[in-house]
């Protein structure tokens, strides 16, 4: 068996793990949904490849030995989780304002291109505390650090995570289609939708700083 692999057991244990993450309601999943219901299947991947990108970002962070900095450097971790935070902010105002690009919109709105849906996937992925912290501190948890194959085995559990992710994704971009079309024909459907994904932005967002301040 090749040196980059690690023990079934293991792959089992964090396929698990992995799922139980996908699955978890969180910003970036509202967003997927919000992309998808505003401009459509095209735009809906293109921001889960981006938020895939954040995810092999945060997996090569770990494998080579950046999130040892982060954990000794408190501050840093701090100011990730802040930022994180604001965008949250930032994404919650985009969700109620006219065209903003986030969630359902009416006809003839603003439409961005599949490069900003990329980069707006990205951004949330990368500054997403809940993924942080599973790939800073949870993912080195299933290799030893005295494994000569360790970077090796941290890459393929993040090519792992992705393989368990990517069908939870797909569903909900697949069903936020689904739903376009009757959810476009009820205003008052689309505007509490527009507000109730604010609202989860906020409420992350609040989350976040709110255990921040509390330290």
């Amino acid at each position: 068996m090749p040196a980059f692999l690690p023990d079934l057991s293991v792959m089992l244990a964090f396929a698990v793990a992995a799922l139980l993450l996908a699955v978890t309601p969180g910003p970036d999943m509202a967003l997927f949904v919000s992309r998808t219901m505003n401009f459509g299947r095209l735009h809906g991947f293109a921001t889960v490849l981006g938020a895939l990108t954040g995810i092999a970002i945060h997996t090569a962070l770990v494998a080579f030995g950046i999130s040892v900095l982060i954990i000794a450097a408190p501050t840093a971790f701090w100011v990730l989780k802040i930022v994180g935070a604001l965008y949250l902010v930032w994404l919650a105002i985009q969700a109620i304002r006219t065209g903003g690009g986030i969630l359902v919109t009416k006809a003839g709105g603003k439409v961005p291109s599949l490069t900003q849906s990329y980069m707006t996937g990205l951004g949330i992925n990368l500054t997403n505390p809940k993924i942080a912290l599973f790939f800073v501190t949870f993912l080195p948890q299933f290799v030893s650090a005295h494994d000569p194959a360790a970077v090796g085995k941290l890459l393929f559990l993040g090519v792992e995570f992705v393989v368990v992710s990517l069908p939870v994704v797909i569903a909900i971009v697949l069903f936020a289609q689904l739903l376009t079309t009757t959810l476009r024909d009820n205003a008052w459907v689309s505007k509490a939708l527009n507000w109730s994904f604010a609202a989860v932005f906020m409420a992350f967002a609040a989350t976040i700083l709110l255990a921040e301040g509390r330290k």
